[in-house]
């Protein structure tokens, strides 16, 4: 039986919704007694956190496909900060078993002012490798993107659509174990999309451990072994993808109506 992976315990993270004005509030609450402010304090503390995420738990093998899926908002791309080590659960833990690579919402870490050819190098230093290999490795990931006219040119003048792309050409090519995808194999135009979905075909051929959110039913149906539907940060139902993705489209279509 392959490792496990990759493994969320019982995660859940919280954000603050409403800080500037609570401060407003309890500026204006000094001449309350001491012990009142503080029971209003933790009231205002608790009524702020949004919860994004509420005990989310499962477990990745190795050489699985995961499809997360649910609406926008279900905490979705959250939860992919989360495993990639970009957000600290507020309870829980994440337990990591190999080098990830993520690429999260249209090409999230770039340095907007550093071109596109630095952030490579930026991102290929970050994740250890030298800088003879990032040169080994640079043309072919130019070439996959497609921004061959636009790699020396400020990422911040980048389309969501070209840092998305940057952003998934370098997460496959510095060889990851664990690869988390949020999105990204709807950006670009269908020659991209194409290439796209064929290196990701190869990844599964050579049993890479692959996280990816999408609202794309039948990716998910023809890819994963394994998806979990969010809603409001939990999960509201695991397993096989047919199962799971029916529940989901039947749960979507009583919405609209």
């Amino acid at each position: 039986m392959s490792k496990t992976v990759l493994e969320a315990k019982h995660v859940s993270l919280y954000y603050n919704l409403d800080f500037h004005r609570q401060k407003r509030f309890l500026t204006r609450i000094h001449s309350i007694p001491i012990q009142l402010q503080r029971r209003l304090k933790g009231q205002a503390r608790a009524e702020r956190r949004f919860w994004a995420l509420q005990d989310v738990s499962f477990a990745v093998r190795e050489g699985e496909v995961l499809g997360v899926i649910g609406r926008n908002g279900s905490g979705k791309s959250t939860l992919l900060r989360v495993l990639a080590g970009i957000l600290t659960p507020d309870k829980g833990e994440v337990i990591v078993n190999g080098q990830i690579g993520a690429l999260l919402s249209l090409g999230a870490g770039f340095q907007p002012v550093l071109t596109g050819r630095e952030n490579i190098f930026l991102r290929g230093l970050v994740l250890g490798f030298s800088r003879g290999q990032i040169n080994e490795k640079l043309h072919d990931i130019i070439e996959f993107s497609g921004l061959e006219r636009f790699i020396d040119a400020p990422v911040r003048s980048y389309s969501s659509g070209m840092r998305a792309r940057l952003g998934f050409s370098i997460a496959i090519h510095f060889n990851p174990e664990i690869l988390l995808l949020d999105e990204v194999m709807a950006a670009g135009d269908a020659a991209f999309r194409k290439h796209a979905g064929n290196l990701f075909t190869r990844f599964r051929g050579e049993h890479r451990t692959i996280v990816i959110c999408t609202h794309n039913m039948s990716q998910i149906l023809e890819n994963c072994h394994h998806v979990i539907w969010l809603e409001q940060g939990k999960i509201i139902r695991e397993g096989e993808p047919k199962e799971v993705v029916e529940a989901y489209v039947a749960a979507t279509e009583k919405r609209r109506h």
